[in-house]
């Protein structure tokens, strides 16, 4: 063994650093693989799984919105409902800054 071997068990380890993890999720314009990912919002999207060796088709989006959806778990529509309204805090009264 040379200098400049390394032993196997510290290049494995090096390896599954650079590796994705098993499960990772990704979506592509279908017909535009190469475009970018914001482009033609309104296209579907393929979402693929990575099982470890290849991409494996897992679903079809029907436009970018519903394939961001997908790609980070987000349950319904993804809108937030508004926080209740607060009450107003400058209440009629008589205070030193109020006009009488």
């Amino acid at each position: 063994m040379s200098d400049e071997d390394e032993p196997l068990e510290k290049w494995a380890a090096r390896r599954e650093k650079r590796l994705r993890p098993v499960g990772q999720l990704k979506a592509v314009i279908v017909g535009h693989e190469n475009a970018a990912a914001h482009l033609h919002q309104q296209l579907p999207r393929l979402v693929s799984r990575w099982d470890g060796y290849q991409w494996v088709p897992e679903t079809i989006a029907a436009d970018y919105a519903a394939a961001q959806r997908i790609l980070h778990g987000i349950e319904g529509d993804g809108v937030l409902p508004l926080p209740p309204a607060a009450p107003n805090p400058l209440k009629a009264g008589r205070g030193r800054h109020r006009k009488p």
